[in-house]
């Protein structure tokens, strides 16, 4: 298991308007992936963090 967490988040103008964590980078590239199919106008941002940065 890795310490590492792989974070979406949906921007708009600007703004985080949504954030979402997946356990390896696979996922989180798939999930973009289909977002982007349902709409491709809004931005999505994907990142590595730490897990001790979303939970203590």
């Amino acid at each position: 298991m890795t310490n590492t967490l792989w974070k979406c988040e949906q921007l708009r103008a600007g703004q985080i308007t949504n954030q979402v964590v997946f356990d390896d980078e696979q996922q989180a590239h798939h999930f973009v992936r289909e977002m982007r199919s349902v709409e491709p106008d809004i931005f999505w941002r994907i990142e590595p963090v730490d897990a001790q940065m979303v939970w203590n």
